[in-house]
């Protein structure tokens, strides 16, 4: 059965569907709410009820005490309503609210999506989750090696894993290490997430988003968020590689694109093999070639800093977009051995 949930001090109203939590309700809805365990067992997401009635759900007796519950308090992670409710309860606006963690984690999927492009499901602990604003990222912590940094190539409400998209970069220890000897089942330690290329939701301006080669990933976590709460705003991904296999995940944008997203695709060096009709050249050029006036928009590049670089300097200078629109993370590689 379907209540109304009114937030506090915010003022936000929304619905939870039959049988979701509370936590789930909001994010599902677009409201963030603190989180960290989604297991009743960490605390983080602990709230006052000031008016109805929850099913308090299974949770860890030291995380809320009988003591709490009679003083209206409850975990949002583990209580579904049972009436229409107003909670007290902070909401999670900007990177300053969510907490940097480092954690275990197991590798739990290893799919090879080009011959250069691994994606990795990371799996954490049972009695823990990673809050995180859709584009940040984390850095993988080595052993007498530099922590490298990685995109979170998943949606927030779709935490389940952390997904990371790695392109295997000649001489480098990491990547060499995950197309070469990395198996299903071992344990990764990283800290996160970090980082503040993260989808700006308070803004009306439509978006334009950049991607080069594995500078995908942050992007499809940003278009990921804006579908799933339902983003009026228009977005034109532009996603640039060498090649065509470069573009790895084109059957996932063509969803994006039935669902409003318009893609073009484009390739500094197609192959003969490639049989390409698309467009040619460097993609910011592309964008350049679309766009005469950029005012009005909100940008979003990721990918090598020289794709980073020249999209910044000719966005500003050739097409008049504020500098305080355009948001980037420019990748950098561990200088190889």
């Amino acid at each position: 059965m379907s209540f109304q949930i009114t937030l506090q001090p915010s003022g936000h109203q929304f619905a939870n569907a039959d049988n979701e939590t509370v936590l789930e309700a909001a994010l599902n809805h677009g409201y963030t709410l603190p989180y960290s365990c989604r297991d009743g067992v960490c605390g983080v997401c602990k709230g006052s009820i000031v008016a109805g009635t929850v099913d308090y759900g299974k949770h860890g007796a030291s995380a809320l005490t009988p003591a709490e519950k009679h003083a209206g308090l409850a975990l949002f992670c583990c209580a579904k309503p049972l009436s229409d409710l107003t909670i007290v309860c902070r909401e999670v606006n900007g990177i300053q609210d969510i907490q940097v963690k480092t954690l275990p984690s197991r590798v739990q999927v290893m799919n090879k999506v080009s011959e250069d492009v691994m994606v990795l499901k990371l799996k954490l602990p049972a009695n823990e989750r990673l809050q995180f604003m859709a584009g940040q990222y984390i850095d993988i912590l080595q052993k007498d090696q530099k922590p490298r940094s990685f995109s979170i190539a998943n949606a927030p409400h779709n935490d389940e894993h952390i997904e990371l998209h790695i392109r295997n970069i000649a001489g480098g220890h990491f990547t060499q290490h995950v197309f070469n000897e990395m198996k299903v089942r071992d344990i990764l330690r990283f800290k996160g997430p970090l980082g503040t290329f993260f989808l700006r939701e308070d803004s009306t301006q439509p978006i334009i988003m950049v991607a080069s080669g594995t500078g995908f990933a942050p992007v499809k976590a940003m278009i990921e968020h804006a579908l799933h709460i339902g983003i009026q705003r228009p977005i034109h991904f532009y996603w640039g590689g060498r090649k065509l296999t470069d573009l790895y995940l084109t059957d996932l944008v063509k969803h994006w694109e039935a669902q409003g997203v318009k893609f073009t695709p484009v390739l500094s060096e197609p192959q003969t093999e490639d049989h390409w009709q698309g467009r040619t050249g460097f993609v910011h050029q592309a964008v350049l070639e679309d766009y005469a006036d950029m005012s009005g928009y909100d940008v979003y590049v990721c990918g090598a800093p020289v794709v980073v670089e020249a999209a910044h300097r000719d966005f500003t200078t050739l097409r008049s977009l504020p500098r305080e629109s355009f948001y980037s993370d420019a990748f950098t590689f561990v200088p190889k051995a």
